[in-house]
């Protein structure tokens, strides 16, 4: 059973332009996913999914695997199936999705869901929920909240802080803490190698649309999605703003 990881890194950004190769304390942005990446244990290879040239040059310079996807995939996770696809892996296979744009990913974050899939082979999909620590994030949209059965499955992902608290009410919206332990959804997936052509085959969900979440689309259809709690802050890069911040947390 192998275990991998593949890294989509799309070349259109419109906050961002060409923001894979963006560069962060004298290295591209995708190196340093690469890097970071490159330090989990238990991985077999590492290879990044690209659409553009440029990008698939910039990956070959610092010696990583490069496969070379359509520009029209919708979706970082469409991109990674094609990616997988090329690979011919076995259905059991591991599949880890590490997002391009990710520069501090924690390598013990990925290491935590390779090792759940390999503990744990009925687990098809699993995928880091952090403890909410800061209570401002729960009127942020972009924050994703996550909830989770008696066996770590998830119940449902939303950008609506869940669950909702009735006898409080969103007045009160920044003491619900203080009765429920809320869990926040980091975007790194890992996937059986199947389940990834079943992700395309399905299409895009009802609630995956109105949410404007991939992972529902999996649990729409059935698919359970393991959790796995970790101690990280996604720090992503959306804009030239996010770069400078994250070279402020890189300083020694």
């Amino acid at each position: 059973m192998k275990t991998i990881i593949i890294i989509p890194s799309r070349y259109a950004s419109v906050r961002l332009p060409q923001k894979p190769l963006a560069i962060i304390a004298g290295m591209t942005m995708i190196e340093r996913v690469y890097r970071q990446c490159k330090k989990a244990s238990g991985i077999d290879a590492v290879y990044v999914a690209t659409d553009h040239a440029a990008i698939a040059d910039e990956v070959n310079r610092f010696g990583a695997g490069v496969i070379m996807t359509s520009p029209e995939a919708p979706s970082g996770t469409d991109r990674v199936a094609v990616a997988a696809e090329k690979l011919d892996l076995e259905k059991n296979d591991i599949v880890i999705n590490v997002q391009g744009d990710e520069p501090l990913i924690d390598p013990s974050v990925i290491t935590a869901l390779a090792d759940e899939m390999k503990n744990h082979l009925d687990v098809q999909v699993a995928t880091p929920i952090t403890l909410l620590k800061k209570v401002e994030e729960l009127t942020n949209p972009n924050i994703v909240f996550a909830v989770k059965d008696k066996n770590g499955n998830a119940l449902y992902f939303s950008r609506h802080p869940i669950p909702f608290h009735r006898d409080m009410g969103f007045d009160s919206v920044f003491s619900w803490p203080d009765q429920h332990l809320y869990f926040k959804h980091i975007g790194v997936y890992a996937y059986r190698a199947e389940v990834l052509k079943q992700f395309v085959a399905l299409g895009e969900s009802p609630l995956e649309r109105a949410e404007r979440l991939e992972q529902l689309r999996l649990l729409e259809a059935g698919i359970p999605i393991r959790c796995v709690e970790v101690e990280y802050e996604s720090v992503a890069v959306d804009t030239p703003e996010d770069i400078k911040r994250v070279e402020l947390l890189l300083l020694p």
